[in-house]
């Protein structure tokens, strides 16, 4: 089964790891040309190789998705390399927990900027080359060039979770742009969804006791990961008994992306083992 993105041109963000490392991956798989974007190089470098050694078209660029000025520089290059732009994956993020009463207010704000101000920017900055390029297709009576865009969410956004006040709110968040870009340019044959991952085994959900993973914001180093007590709990909360994969995270991300998910928008896909049902 392959080729269900043929040609399309398709930017990841936070490609360089976990879910937006093995989406990049399956995109090429399906022919696409995939732009493989994240905030350290060269994990973003060692996935465009895997990808042109199995014979894909990728390429890498680079920077901070929470920089004003980078979502411009995303797409402005992706059209000097492509000339096209036809999915967007906003993937890119991270958790900085705390309990509601110990959160400082930068702990609160960098979840927004990541997890909502940065996909707004690059998809506003993608707007003339998606949204426009559509409505003029539409104004000269062709045919409109199926184009999408696939939000990452998670159930802590659906369902709230401890600790995480600012990370629920922010992929919450998340639902409510989705929805909102399905109604504004879905008559123009865009489709905008999300999808909302439970427990999948990457970086995020890692040990925190025996994981030395960590991310600077501002000088400062986040660990990544979370508490050991928590983990041990995941067979019992997931009717499946385990933690998803993030190959299995990222096959949710090309069905909605795929001509088999054409007439599915503003819909958020639960990917979760079943747990909360």
């Amino acid at each position: 089964m392959t080729g269900l993105l043929d040609g399309k041109v398709a930017i990841i963000t936070g490609a360089g790891r976990g879910i937006g490392a093995s989406c990049a991956k399956l995109f090429a798989e399906h022919r696409a040309k995939v732009v493989v974007s994240d905030i350290d190089n060269a994990p973003a470098q060692a996935v465009v190789t895997d990808i042109r050694n199995a014979g894909g078209d990728a390429v890498e660029i680079c920077g901070d998705i929470t920089d004003p000025d980078f979502p411009g520089k995303l797409v402005s290059e992706t059209l000097s390399k492509y000339n096209s732009i036809d999915i967007i994956v906003n993937n890119a993020g991270y958790t900085w927990d705390g309990m509601l009463h110990n959160m400082t207010d930068e702990q609160f704000k960098t979840m927004l900027e990541v997890h909502n101000t940065a996909p707004f920017r690059l998809i506003r900055a993608a707007a003339p080359h998606m949204h426009e390029k559509a409505k003029k297709e539409k104004a000269e009576g062709g045919n409109i060039a199926p184009r999408c865009i696939v939000n990452v969410s998670s159930t802590s956004g659906l369902h709230g979770n401890i600790g995480q006040v600012n990370y629920a709110t922010a992929k919450m968040g998340v639902v409510g742009m989705t929805k909102t870009i399905a109604r504004e340019w879905g008559a123009f044959g865009i489709r905008c969804n999300a999808v909302a991952y439970g427990f999948i085994d990457t970086r995020l959900t890692a040990s925190k006791q025996a994981s030395s993973e960590t991310i600077e914001v501002d000088g400062q180093k986040v660990q990544l990961g979370i508490p050991d007590k928590l983990r041990e709990t995941v067979a019992y909360a997931i009717p499946l008994g385990r933690g998803g994969t993030a190959d299995e995270a990222a096959n949710a991300i090309l069905f909605l992306a795929s001509p088999m998910a054409s007439y599915i928008t503003g819909h958020t896909l639960e990917v979760t083992g079943g747990m909360g049902i």
